[in-house]
Order: structure tokens, then sequence, then C-alpha cells
């Protein structure tokens, strides 16, 4: 059963948080980066530089000062000339998965952060597999500092730290109703500059901000001096998507919306001319965000919060090279 602040309890195991079918999906899951980052530990992903492993790759010719053990003997008798067999090395990957926990995640019918917890364990948990190196970001927690950082671990040893972290620590602190507005863009800034060496960064959140996002997407970005291979997952619900869907829940007429971040509230009268202005907005802002994503070479992904997690990571992201 998966944690929503205030209903349910918070899940204990994998099983719990995603179902034993999805593990067994996930078991035979593997991350991947469209760029080539350099491990710091032996792991269970080929790399495309060589190095020592059992799996050959490639014949070059010996020159002075090369290992003479890897000298192919056999090729030597055949045809006189030196030559060393190249192996394909294997490395570890180091992967960031960072949840927006701020309140306005808790909005919408599934909640948007349930999803994204959800998807956050399920992403951690393919690279805990496969060796990699896995930190979890949790931003905007309500009563708790901007930024909380789970150091990275490796191994399904990590497991148990995995689900402490997004579903106790991550959370509300308890009898905290914190209305000040979350700082999203500082949050990303502060997350990406204190990223030790590079790696796959994935980013679960609604992206709703009167911020600019163009300084977060520059420091999230790959550099040849350091950087993350980025995914931004955006998280919408559905009566976000089309409030139409909101008609059952009195959306309609006149009504007084209070912003659950800010605090701040507003009387508006809810027509089909005002309906459609929002969904112009709301496609412009997303519109926007796809593209500054696309020019800094970014991975953009937009989902319905009703969308089941199994066909995220066996469709969405797949497509989009995160996991294969």
């Amino acid at each position: 059963m998966l944690y929503t602040p205030g209903r349910q309890p918070d899940p204990r195991t994998l099983e719990e948080a995603l179902g034993p079918d999805l593990l067994d999906v996930l078991g035979r899951m593997r991350l991947r980066s469209r760029k080539i980052f350099a491990g710091k530990l032996p792991g269970e992903r080929r790399s495309k530089k060589r190095g020592q492993s059992v799996e050959f790759d490639d014949f070059r010719e010996y020159v002075r000062g090369d290992d003479l053990r890897h000298i192919d003997w056999n090729v030597y008798a055949r045809l006189e000339k030196l030559f060393l067999k190249l192996f394909l090395e294997e490395e570890d990957l180091a992967l960031h998965v960072a949840i927006d926990c701020s309140r306005s995640m808790e909005a919408g019918r599934p909640p948007k952060l349930e999803l994204a917890r959800r998807l956050a364990v399920a992403i951690a948990y393919v690279g805990l597999s496969n060796q990699d190196r896995v930190s979890l970001w949790a931003l905007g927690v309500p009563g708790r500092p901007d930024v909380l950082r789970m150091p990275p671990v490796r191994g399904r040893s990590g497991v148990n730290r995995l689900l402490e972290f997004v579903f106790r620590q991550a959370v509300p602190e308890s009898g905290v109703a914190s209305t000040n507005r979350p700082e999203l863009v500082p949050a990303l800034l502060r997350m990406a500059r204190a990223r030790v060496g590079k790696g796959v960064l994935v980013v679960l959140s609604d992206f709703l901000t009167e911020d600019d996002l163009t300084p977060a997407l520059n420091a999230m970005a790959f550099s040849q001096v350091g950087g993350f291979d980025t995914v931004l997952v955006q998280v919408l619900s559905p009566g976000e998507l089309d409030p139409k869907a909101e008609a059952d829940a009195g959306l309609l007429g006149d009504v007084m919306l209070t912003d659950v971040e800010s605090g701040r509230t507003a009387e508006v009268t809810i027509t089909p001319s005002l309906i459609a202005d929002y969904r112009r907005r709301l496609e412009a802002h997303n519109d926007r965000l796809a593209r500054l994503a696309s020019a800094r070479g970014i991975g953009y992904v937009l989902l319905p919060s009703d969308t089941e997690a199994r066909e995220v990571l066996t469709g969405s992201l797949r497509r989009h090279g995160v996991l294969s």
C-alpha cells in the first residue's frame, strides 16, 4: 500500500510498495544512459571503454609497455605479429532520482505524489538490482529543509534504506501545517550543484511554478566538465489536464480556490471559456518546458497521475531511453 499523507500507512516492503507483479518486471530491466559516464566501482554495466573483464571485444597491435599477459600467442603463431586481446570493461552507473514533495504534488485524484513515489522506488530498485550507485533527493517537503538527500547506496541490500527515505523521511514533519511557498527552482539548483561526479538524473514533479525553470535546466544539463543525463517526468492529475473532469467535485460556477502552497485565495467564476483559456495556458507552459528540455539534451515525459506504473516503466521510460 502506498503512502499518501494522512490517509494510508507507509509500506514496509517492496511488495507492499510496488506489488509482486511489478517487481518481477523490474528484475529484468536495466538503466540506460544516452551518454557515457565513468563509474567509480566495478558494476554490471558494459562500458564503451575497454579494460579487464572476461568478455572479449577486439584485437589491437602490441606496443611497447603493454601487458604481455594479454598477447594472443595463437595469433602470433599464425601471423608472426604480436596482438593484444581487448575486453569489455564493466562499470557502475550513478543514478539520482529526485521527487518533488511539495503540497501541490498531494493534489489530484489520484494524488500526483502517489505515482511519483512509486516510480521513484521502482527506478531506484532497477539501479540497485544492477549494482548502480543510487541517490535519492526530496524537494520541498513541508516543514523540512528544501532539499533532502539519501546518500548513495549500492546493491539490493539498500532497499530498506530506500523505503525508509521515501516513505518515512521525505514526508511532512508531524504536526506541521506549512503554507510556505516552496521554491522549486532554487531546490533544483542546490541539488544540481551538490551532486558529485556525473550520472543519470530523473526528476519527478508537476513543474507547476511561476519561476523560470531555465537556470535549473541549465544546471542539470550535461556538459563536458560535468553534469547529468537528465529526464524530466512531469506528473499532472487528470483534473489539471482537463478541468471538465472535476465537474463532479463542484468545480463549476462561482467557487473559492485556495493555493495549497502559498495559502492565497481567489474567487472565480468557472465557465467554459475560462476552462479553455486555462487549457491554452497549461499547454503553453508544458510546451515551453518540453522545448527548453529538448534544447539542452534533456528528456521529457508527461504523465497523468492515474497512469499505471507498469505502463510508465515498460512504455514511456523505455521509449525515452531511461530503461531497457
